[in-house]
């Protein structure tokens, strides 16, 4: 038998350990691929496609890789340690060190070049289903599929290099221990637990700190937060599963009625001794449980955001004019010929906006007839008000801004034509967002608006008002066409920074809605795959631990049925060994991104007045369904190999 034949053969025999070692990396390797696809399609390169989303899937795949680097490392590290026994008697045969490692690099390679292989051939296969996808939520007319050497010689490039590296480092994990060791091999040892009652102190402080300041995280401080939490959450989830549950443990233990009480002093001791042993594999599988709840979460509240847009935006076109600007009636010709050629049916009003200077807070107030608010109104479907002389409304721009105002009472003067008003409520609905009409909004009676005639203070006549035509088009998801030369313009001054200079500005909720909802939706879909590689290796790691211990484990419970457990008890303590190792760290990863969604609640309070608490909610439920699954799933496989019945 040659040295080929030899590691052939030995990555059949073990291939129930090597199971979801081998199922995360042709995962990694087929969302890779797909990513490749998308990323070197002719209409991609040719076309514009999204830029953020774009980027997106890049960092997505370099995260993707990254994060394979250290799964494989890690997962070699342990498939090496259990198979210390085998190596003895290899070693004790006669096998030399270089032909050790020489085995060890041919089967890491036999795996990694299968998985390349797999990896491969079924992204290619789901290639078309993910350019369907993506071609709905970028609106793109043909997405076909194709076939270029590129995303082939990208992939089998990267993990190449991936698996070769990781098998030369790995090669240098195998101890030079003396044959007596390795044919000993790897044994877990009962003795006393080593903890340390300060780190385990801290840890619990850290988390309990960092939770309370998520949970109380304000607009003022939520960016210092973010860079500062992050750290501090990782080392008390570290020193949490290396001290602080062994802290748990040793009090659990001294309650003699709780733990002396039939088999929970195996359990309780067992779980104790286990989850020591494997913290660091624990913590890490938290950390990236984590990663993933965030990026699912995240990006689901993106989502939210965009199906909302229209509510917090709830004008279709919106284009203001300077009293000079010498485009005005071309360009409000040109949307409506192109409303009319795109068959669109329209509503157009025109509202004249003054500023003028309150003496109350000294600050530009923007001044709006009644009359015009409310032929706005019935355009929108919005109630009607009526104002007597000298009563004026504030116009909110947000829903907070509008629980705000609604508690104002206040009296001033606009100094500049010195009419006086008592402004004492909030008009019910947001009509314009901030950058449309700016935050300092009212509404007065008609008869004080034509007295409001003095320019304000540093400017002239003319600047001193602007008008404003809102289209209301009831098929506004439509729009996204309307008007494309003139956006052009307005993002060309901003780009320049000139929009200063600028005589106009337009606003397209269409065109707003359509490059956010794509967006927002593919990184959904992108970060949903590598989502899905990131749990398959939080249970890798798990899996990993049940199956090289597993021959121990298979013992220990002869052991036990020998000396009369039942069945019915038997699984009792095969529950109690396994649902600390699965909910454990999805506990912690769960308790961290709840925390840390409240924050991204703040955030999301702060630009769009937007609760996201559904979208989360639901996102933490369907993972809870997963993460059952695969308990089950594991834990029916896992007394079949210990030969208990079920």
């Amino acid at each position: 038998m040659t040295l080929r034949q030899f590691a052939f053969r030995n990555v059949i025999r073990n291939r129930r350990v090597y199971a979801a070692f081998f199922m995360a990396s042709v995962c990694s390797v087929m969302v890779f691929f797909i990513y490749s696809m998308l990323m070197y399609h002719p209409r991609v390169e040719n076309e514009f496609v999204t830029e953020i989303a774009f980027n997106g899937m890049f960092v997505a795949e370099v995260i993707l890789v990254l994060f394979m680097l250290f799964f494989l490392f890690y997962s070699m590290r342990a498939f090496l340690q259990a198979r210390s026994k085998e190596f003895g008697i290899l070693m004790q045969l006669g096998m030399e060190k270089k032909q050790l490692s020489s085995l060890v690099l041919l089967e890491i390679l036999i795996i990694g070049m299968t998985s390349i292989v797999l990896g491969i051939l079924f992204g290619f296969v789901f290639s078309k289903f993910f350019f369907m996808v993506v071609r709905e939520l970028l609106e793109i007319k043909t997405l076909s599929l194709y076939f270029s050497w590129k995303p082939f010689a990208l992939t089998i490039g990267t993990f190449t290099t991936l698996f070769i590296v990781i098998s030369y480092v790995s090669i240098f994990t195998i101890k030079d221990d003396s044959i007596l060791k390795l044919i000993k091999g790897y044994q877990k040892t009962q003795q006393d637990i080593k903890f340390s009652w300060v780190r385990g102190i801290v840890g619990l402080v850290l988390l309990i700190v960092s939770y309370i300041a998520a949970a109380t995280a304000s607009k003022t401080n939520l960016i210092t937060l973010a860079g500062l939490l992050p750290p501090l959450v990782t080392l008390g989830t570290y020193l949490f599963f290396t001290d602080t549950i062994q802290i748990l443990f040793k009090l659990i233990k001294k309650n003699k009625r709780f733990y002396w009480h039939k088999y929970r002093l195996l359990s309780v001791s067992e779980v104790a001794s286990m989850l020591k042993e494997n913290s660091k594999m624990f913590f890490i599988s938290s950390m990236v449980s984590t990663l993933a709840f965030l990026a699912i979460g995240t990006l689901s509240s993106m989502s939210s955001f965009s199906h909302n847009y229209h509510q917090l935006n709830p004008l279709s076109l919106v284009y203001t004019s300077t009293a000079q600007n010498p485009f005005e009636k071309q360009h409000i010709e040109q949307l409506q010929r192109e409303l009319k050629d795109e068959g669109l049916s329209y509503r157009l009003d025109r509202v004249v906006v003054k500023r003028q200077t309150s003496s109350t807070t000294q600050a530009p107030v923007r001044i709006i007839s009644q009359t015009e608010l409310n032929n706005l109104a019935v355009s929108l479907g919005y109630p009607l008000i009526s104002l007597d002389r000298g009563e004026a409304m504030f116009l909110a721009y947000s829903e907070e801004s509008l629980r705000n105002l609604s508690k104002e009472n206040t009296y001033t003067t606009l100094e500049e034509s010195n009419v006086k008003i008592h402004v004492e409520s909030a008009y019910p609905k947001i009509i314009f967002a901030a950058d449309e009409l700016g935050t300092n909004q009212i509404i007065v009676n008609d008869v004080d608006f034509q007295h409001v005639y003095a320019p304000m203070k540093g400017l002239d006549g003319v600047s001193s008002s602007r008008h404003i035509y809102i289209f209301n088009v009831p098929k506004w998801q439509d729009t996204k066409d309307i008007g494309a030369n003139i956006e052009y313009m307005v993002n060309t001054a901003y780009s320049t920074g000139t929009e200063n200079n600028l005589p106009f500005y337009f606003e397209n909720t269409g065109l707003n809605y359509s490059f956010i909802r794509s967006t927002f939706a593919l990184l959904l879909f992108v970060g949903l795959l590598v989502s899905s590689v990131f749990f398959l290796a939080a249970g890798s790691f798990i899996y990993f631990k049940l199956y090289t211990n597993l021959e121990e484990e298979k013992k220990q419970y002869e052991t036990l049925y020998r000396m009369g457990v039942t069945t019915k008890e038997m699984r009792k303590l095969v529950n109690r060994q396994l649902i600390p190792q699965f909910f454990f760290p999805w506990g912690v990863a769960m308790l961290n991104s709840s925390f840390a969604f409240l924050s991204l609640q703040v955030f999301w309070r702060g630009i769009a007045d937007l609760s996201i608490m559904k979208e989360i909610f639901i996102v933490m439920t369907v993972i809870t369904c997963v993460q059952l699954l695969y308990f089950y799933l594991i834990r029916w496989r896992y007394l079949a190999h210990i030969k208990i019945d079920l």
